[in-house]
């Protein structure tokens, strides 16, 4: 039986975190993305809240609180196919703690970026949401 993620779309949460005009990052492994520099987040689990979502993966991935979501933008993504993903971005800011590799088998360790000076390469869906954040417009993009 094929897998659910490869059926049906997922909704994944992504959460810029900016601390003082930088931007948190951390360097993927383990899955897929291995490599590339993505912001927290994770899937929605089923009945919560895109805030309770976001505040949560933040918190297990970093082990950072964040401030209330905004929100970036909604894409339709298919960048890691067979995977389809309905990935909704959102920035907070930094309120307190020290980033930490909490899940240390699926990132190397976060680190704080000027907007101006990122990393590369980015996961996929990040580029649309910094455009987003940069923009300061909300958007949605779908998948060719």
């Amino acid at each position: 039986m094929a897998d659910q993620r490869e059926i049906h779309p997922n909704v994944g949460i992504g959460v810029l975190v900016m601390k003082e005009g930088k931007l948190l990052l951390g360097k993927r492994k383990g899955s897929h993305g291995e490599g590339q520099y993505a912001s927290p987040g994770g899937h929605l689990d089923h009945l919560e809240s895109f805030a309770d979502c976001a505040a949560r993966e933040v918190l297990e991935e970093t082990g950072l609180t964040i401030g209330p979501i905004r929100f970036l933008r909604v894409l339709n993504t298919l960048e890691y196919a067979p995977r389809h993903y309905i990935d909704i971005s959102f920035v907070a800011d930094w309120v307190s703690g020290e980033p930490e590799a909490k899940e240390p088998d699926k990132l190397e360790s976060w680190g704080w970026y000027d907007l101006a000076d990122l990393p590369s390469p980015l996961f996929g869906t990040l580029p649309t949401s910094i455009e987003a954040l940069r923009g300061g417009q909300q958007h949605l993009w779908d998948a060719p």
